[in-house]
């Protein structure tokens, strides 16, 4: 029996359901670890909406912006919470490269963000956001 190898020069490819890499938030720009959520909900400024928590913790002027969002299950099911943090993250990239450097956000949703169209949820985020970045 031949045994075949698999060539090393073989080209990765992306997944076909993986999101283009212009829509993708850059690891730098995330709040990942559990300790810097808890810093940024403790210590943070604290601006609420009807939708949403929104709390920001000022950094160096030299670090990039990073965000953290918390969707828990009272907004809805996994489909509606997946939905929500991909636009919130859409938002943030956009933030990202309209030059926001310096902070540290974590958005907390709220039920009520479910019913929320783009347009609006977007004006939100812009209005609480946009002016401080």
């Amino acid at each position: 029996m031949r045994v075949v190898r698999s060539s090393r020069h073989v080209v990765a490819r992306a997944a076909p359901s993986s999101p283009p890499s212009f829509l993708v938030l850059a690891r730098a720009n995330r709040v990942v670890h559990g300790v810097d959520f808890r810093h940024v909900v403790r210590r943070g400024r604290r601006s609420a909406t009807p939708h949403a928590v929104y709390y920001r913790v000022a950094r160096d002027v030299s670090d990039p912006m990073r965000f953290g969002f918390i969707v828990s299950r009272a907004v809805g099911d996994a489909v509606t919470r997946n939905r929500l943090r991909r636009r919130y993250r859409a938002l943030a990239r956009e933030l990202v490269d309209a030059g926001g450097r310096g902070q540290d956000v974590v958005v907390r949703a709220l039920p009520a963000v479910a019913e929320l169209s783009w347009l609006e949820l977007s004006r939100e985020v812009r209005a609480v956001l946009g002016s401080g970045s």
